[in-house]
């Protein structure tokens, strides 16, 4: 079974490079060294302090009023670049300070902020999941964050190409093919947890070790 998934989640992985169908924002740089702008770094600054603002005043909140407040936070701050114009390599899962920092990401690093963004508000983990799924009228892939109210409701999802949050079954233009969070990796055809890839999982405990060290994630408590 793990080499059966392996190979369909390596193939999505790879194919997220070419999703998300936005325009990519003109850099603001020093046109002598080429390094950012004071201006650049001013705006960097103010999406860092607006995100900690956020997660600092949103704890114990409404669960849906959370997802609303992250979701139109997210996509108003980041722009979309490729991975490859974002940190010069084809793929990269960016912790949500460096996306934020940056304020320029794929439709991954989207779903990634929004997830860590949540998970440090107070929502539980196993509620939310990272979602590949197929975008068919572009016939592309994409990610987005799905919600669970409940483990036998359907989801809620979180776009950085709609921004209405809409239950999955208002989204026939998204075709779900895998999820994934803290718990495990799940299959759309398949409700139950399945195993992971080494090498997936692997990648995820990389993100969340980086950004435990930027302070993108709280450290789990103590028992």
């Amino acid at each position: 079974m793990p080499h059966a998934i392996h190979r369909p989640v390596n193939r999505l992985l790879r194919s997220l490079l070419a999703s998300c169908w936005l325009f990519s924002p003109v850099l603001v740089a020093d046109a002598t060294t080429g390094k950012p702008s004071a201006l650049s770094a001013a705006l960097s600054d103010a999406r860092m302090a607006s995100w900690h603002n956020l997660l600092d005043n949103s704890n114990g909140g409404d669960e849906r009023t959370q997802l609303e407040r992250v979701n139109h936070f997210i996509n108003r701050s980041v722009s979309f670049v490729s991975d490859q114009q974002a940190w010069g390599t084809e793929d990269y899962w960016a912790t949500p300070a460096q996306t934020l920092s940056l304020g320029q990401g794929d439709c991954e690093d989207f779903a990634i902020a929004k997830y860590f963004s949540l998970v440090r508000m107070g929502v539980p983990s196993e509620k939310l999941r990272l979602t590949a799924v197929k975008a068919l009228k572009q016939n592309q892939a994409h990610m987005v964050l799905a919600y669970y109210p409940s483990a036998s409701a359907q989801p809620l999802i979180l776009d950085n190409l709609d921004p209405r949050i809409r239950p999955a079954s208002e989204r026939s233009d998204l075709l779900p093919v895998y999820s994934f969070n803290s718990q495990g990796v799940f299959l759309a055809k398949t409700p139950q947890r399945v195993s992971q890839p080494p090498a997936f999982l692997a990648r995820w405990n990389e993100l969340s070790e980086r950004a435990l060290a930027d302070g993108s994630a709280a450290p789990s408590p103590q028992s």
